[in-house]
C-alpha cells in the first residue's frame, strides 16, 4: 500500500540524535552514525519528528510501505519504559488517533501493564487530537454571524505568491521586507492583512505537504543574496509540523552570504500570536 513515511537524507544527516527522542514510536535510530528509519512497521507518518532535525534531512514522502502496525510498536516501546509509553500515548492523543490509542491500551491491559487514570481518560475521543490534524469547532456565538465593519480590500500588489511559483528577482523582492507564511496562518488570523502585512511582501508555502523543500532552501537564500532583503518575517503555526518553515529559513541563513535579521512568529489556531521573536 501507498502511505506517508519519513524519508531520511543519509547525504544531510549527519548523526546528531535529536531526531530520536521526537519519534514516540521509536522508529528512528542512530546506526553507523546515520539517523535510520527502523522499519516502515514503526512509522506512522504524521511526522512529530520533523522541524526538529537541523538539517533539514527529515522529511515525508508517500511510497509503497507497510502498514502501520499499533501492536508491534507496542513491543517496540513497552521495553524503554513507563516514560516511552507515556510519551507514545501522548503522541496518540496529540494527532487524533483514537482507533491507534485503543490498540495502544488494550495491549498494556492484555500485558498486565498498568495505565494511570490520566491515560485512561484519554480514551474519550472527544478530549484527543492535534490542532494540525483534528477536527473541532470554535465558539463564534459573540459574533452572531452578523458584520461588523465593512469589507476589508486586499492589500495584495503582486502575483504569485506561493514559494515554489514566486520569483526572487521580481521588483517586489528587492530590498524588501519580506513575510513567509504558513499557508493556514491567513486563515487563521482574522486580522492578517492589518497585523503582519503591512509594509511586507508575502510569500507562503506549507513546510508538511508541499514537495521541492531543497527549492524552498534555494529561494529563501537567493531572496537574502540577490534580491537582498532587509528582513525576513516566519509566520507559523503551533502545530509541530509548521516549525519546519522556520528550519527552512534558518538553513537557507545559514547558506546565505549576506546576513539578515530573522523573526518568528507563532499563531494558536484561533490565531492569537503566542510567540514573537527575532532570531538572530
Amino acid at each position: 500500500m501507498k502511505r506517508d513515511v519519513i524519508n531520511i537524507d543519509e547525504k544531510k544527516c549527519t548523526g546528531c540524535g535529536l531526531c530520536v527522542p521526537e519519534c514516540p514510536e521509536g522508529a528512528i535510530q542512530i546506526i553507523d552514525g546515520k539517523a535510520r528509519l527502523v522499519s516502515d512497521l514503526f512509522c506512522d507518518g504524521l511526522g512529530a519528528c520533523l522541524g526538529h532535525c537541523p538539517e533539514g534531512a527529515i522529511t515525508i514522502e508517500k511510497r509503497e510501505a507497510k502498514p502501520y502496525d499499533e501492536r508491534r510498536v507496542m513491543d517496540n516501546v513497552v521495553k524503554h519504559g513507563a516514560n516511552t509509553i507515556k510519551a507514545h500515548l501522548k503522541h496518540l492523543e496529540d494527532h487524533g488517533q483514537t482507533e491507534y490509542y485503543t490498540q495502544a491500551v488494550r495491549y498494556l491491559k492484555d500485558h498486565n501493564l498498568e495505565v494511570s487514570e490520566p491515560e485512561k481518560k484519554k480514551q474519550n475521543p472527544i478530549s484527543v487530537g492535534c490542532p494540525g490534524l483534528r477536527s473541532m469547532e470554535f465558539d463564534i456565538s459573540q459574533n452572531d454571524g452578523e458584520k461588523t465593519q465593512e469589507p476589508i480590500a486586499s492589500q495584495l500588489r503582486y502575483w504569485p505568491i506561493q514559494l515554489h511559483l514566486i520569483s526572487p528577482t521580481a521588483s517586489q523582492y528587492q530590498k524588501a521586507d519580506v513575510l513567509l507564511a504558513a499557508d493556514c496562518s491567513a486563515f487563521t488570523a482574522s486580522n492578517f492583512y492589518q497585523d503582519f502585512l503591512p509594509g511586507k511582501v508575502l510569500a507562503i508555502a506549507c513546510p508538511k505537504l508541499d514537495e521541492g523543500q531543497e527549492i524552498y532552501l534555494e529561494k529563501i537564500r537567493t531572496l537574502i543574496d540577490e534580491a537582498e532583503i532587509n528582513t525576513l518575517t516566519v509566520l507559523i503555526m503551533q502545530v509541530p509540523c509548521c516549525s519546519g518553515l522556520l528550519t527552512l529559513a534558518k538553513r537557507a541563513a545559514e547558506k546565505a552570504k549576506r546576513k539578515v535579521p530573522l523573526k518568528i512568529i507563532v499563531l494558536s489556531i484561533k490565531g492569537e500570536v503566542l510567540k514573537e521573536e527575532w532570531c538572530n
